[in-house]
């Protein structure tokens, strides 16, 4: 499926939080449901939080232009994922030009 068919131009930014076990493989994994529709991410943020017991990660991804149906079938797909605690979704809408 190409690029085209997800990217909306009158769509908003879509935002995925997500909380995971500290697992080496968790970022690649999640990262990976968005190379497998073509997509590339606008920003990734990831950081390790928590102490040595506790500790978690959390991925911040920005996606320009993704409609919504599309967001909504990702933070599906990224809560399927086996280390994926919790997954919030946003929209920012972008500013128009005055």
């Amino acid at each position: 499926m190409s690029v085209q068919s997800y990217v909306s131009p009158e769509a908003s930014v879509a935002c995925f939080a997500v909380r995971a076990i500290a697992d080496p493989g968790t970022l690649s994994r999640v990262v990976e449901l968005f190379a497998k529709r073509g997509l590339v991410p606008k920003s990734v943020h990831a950081r390790l939080a928590g102490g040595e017991t506790d500790a978690c990660l959390l991925i911040d991804v920005q996606i320009d232009g993704l409609d919504l149906d599309t967001a909504e079938r990702i933070a599906d797909a990224l809560r399927q994922i086996v280390s994926v605690e919790r997954v919030l979704t946003a929209r920012k809408r972008r500013a128009r030009a005055a």
